[in-house]
């Protein structure tokens, strides 16, 4: 059964994330699916370890299916990150079951007992500027390019579940000095960071932190003048990406890759808006390209009318 409530003029998001152990995934799907009420979009990942996800909706809304997960047991302290938008960012409600929430790859993984330290975004200036720490960016290559932490590492890996092989081909050797050094590592929203830790220290690394609620917490607390972010911040959504304050970006996203696009890419004369980008245009067919002009032209006729176009997101 399905609740309505009424439209807000602004789409509130959120991004939520618990590790928690969760016995019967399946009971916990029917329950979220049956408990979500109408308008509400995104997707939510459930698996043995927990909960992981990004939904949007009016702001009634989202407060009944906030309450619904942390009336789960051991989600009380549900981690959740808010913004606004002024459209709706997605065109569905996903809720899926996995093997893990964030995908490593390494399912004997314990976040639960054994993550390293938090550091609040108020503290994290302090750790990170410290000539013994080593900071790790645990997101993936397309992410890093348009923003991180100053001096941070990029382990350049195209997804998550690359960062076991990169650690044991480049990470352990950062390390290898005759005092250990501390690490530091963030991502989005603090769940790949938080599983990292777990990595690092069930490979025998003792002085592990991670960044309380990631990137996205400590563009919204920590104020710009004093913030050592450099860019913009990817997000896995219609907004693509967003600065301090989490204001809106300056990114747009191409739909033949996914790949998030600034100034300088969007006057690249292989660019195409809605086609193609230079990263992707000699890796599409003819056949391909010509899809994705027809759905673009179908998007620009559905703007104009003043409706949504689910093609605007690729699966």
């Amino acid at each position: 059964m399905t609740t309505e409530f009424p439209v807000s003029p602004a789409v509130r998001v959120v991004a939520l994330y618990r590790f928690a152990a969760i016995a019967d995934c399946a009971a916990v799907q029917a329950r979220l699916t049956d408990l979500c009420p109408a308008g509400v979009r995104g997707t939510l990942l459930i698996a043995p370890e927990g909960l992981n996800g990004t939904i949007a909706g009016p702001v009634a809304a989202i407060d009944a299916v906030l309450d619904a997960v942390r009336a789960l047991p051991g989600f009380a302290d549900l981690e959740v990150k808010e913004s606004t938008a002024t459209v709706m960012p997605f065109h569905r409600l996903k809720i899926r079951i996995k093997t893990e929430i964030v995908t490593m790859g390494r399912t004997d993984l314990d976040p639960v007992r054994n993550a390293g330290l938090y550091v609040s975004p108020a503290e994290w200036n302090r750790l990170i500027a410290d000539p013994d720490t080593v900071v790790i960016d645990t997101r993936n290559d397309y992410e890093g390019a348009i923003g991180a932490f100053a001096g941070a590492v990029q382990p350049n890996t195209r997804t998550f579940r690359d960062f076991p092989d990169w650690f044991e081909r480049e990470g352990r050797a950062l390390l290898d000095r005759p005092t250990p050094p501390k690490v530091a590592m963030y991502c989005t929203g603090g769940i790949r960071c938080e599983k990292a830790t777990a990595f690092l220290k069930a490979e025998g690394v003792a002085q592990v932190h991670h960044l309380e609620g990631g990137i996205l917490r400590y563009l919204e607390t920590v104020p710009e003048a004093d913030s050592l972010w450099q860019g913009e911040c990817f997000v896995f959504d219609e907004r693509v990406a967003i600065g301090h304050g989490l204001t809106p970006g300056s990114h747009t996203l191409c739909r033949g890759c996914r790949m998030p696009l600034g100034a300088a890419d969007r006057a690249s004369p292989r660019y195409v808006e809605g086609v193609c980008c230079d990263r992707c245009h000699q890796t599409r067919t003819a056949a391909q390209r010509d899809g994705y002009a027809e759905r673009q032209r179908q998007m620009e006729i559905a703007a104009q009318l003043g409706i949504a176009h689910v093609g605007a997101v690729l699966d």
